[in-house]
C-alpha cells in the first residue's frame, strides 16, 4: 500500500473524528501521472453534490481542487483541467452516515492521503472539525515538548 500523496496541512488544521476510504474515477493519463507521484492535495476538499435531475437519488461525493498535472508522455489532450472535480466511489450506507454526521455535527470532509491498494488508486478522507488558532498552538507546544523529551532520553541513554 504505497502512499502517493499526503495532505499534512489537513491534520494540522482539522481534528479528524472518522476516516473513510473511497475509490477515485480517473482517466488513464491521470492514473499514470498519480502513480509517478504527481498529485497535490493542497487546498483540496471533498463535497457532497445533490443530483439536480433526480432529487430522490443519493448525493455523490466529489474530490474538488486536487491538482493532477497532465502525464508528460500522454498524447495531445484537448482542454485538460488539472483541478477538475473527480467522483469518489463509496458505499451508499457510508454516504448516508456522512450526510447524517455532516448535518447534525457540522463537520467537514477533508482528503488525507492518496495511495494504491492492489492495482487501484484510493483516497483516504476524514470527517472532522476545524481547529481554532489556540488549539493549533497547543499542538505545536505538545510536539515541541515530546521532541525535547525524546532527545533528553536519548542523551541520557548514551551516558
Amino acid at each position: 500500500m504505497p502512499t502517493l500523496a499526503i495532505n499534512k496541512r489537513a491534520l494540522f488544521d482539522f481534528e479528524i473524528k472518522d476516516k473513510y476510504e473511497a475509490g477515485i474515477v480517473l482517466k488513464g493519463y491521470e492514473v499514470k501521472s498519480i502513480k509517478t507521484g504527481h498529485i497535490s492535495l493542497k487546498g483540496s476538499f471533498v463535497t457532497l453534490k445533490i443530483n439536480t435531475d433526480n432529487p430522490n437519488k443519493l448525493p455523490e461525493l466529489y474530490l474538488v481542487n486536487a491538482h493532477i498535472p497532465l502525464y508528460k508522455f500522454a498524447g495531445i489532450v484537448k482542454s485538460y483541467d488539472p483541478t477538475r472535480s473527480r467522483k469518489l466511489l463509496i458505499h451508499k450506507l457510508e454516504i448516508n452516515r456522512l450526510i447524517g454526521k455532516k448535518k447534525t455535527e457540522g463537520l467537514t470532509l477533508v482528503p488525507l492521503k492518496v495511495y494504491t491498494k492492489k492495482r487501484l488508486i484510493k483516497l483516504q478522507f476524514g470527517i472532522g472539525k476545524g481547529k481554532k488558532k489556540y488549539d493549533k498552538r497547543e499542538d505545536i507546544k505538545k510536539k515541541d515538548i515530546e521532541k525535547t523529551m525524546r532527545t533528553l532520553t536519548k542523551s541520557k541513554l548514551r551516558d
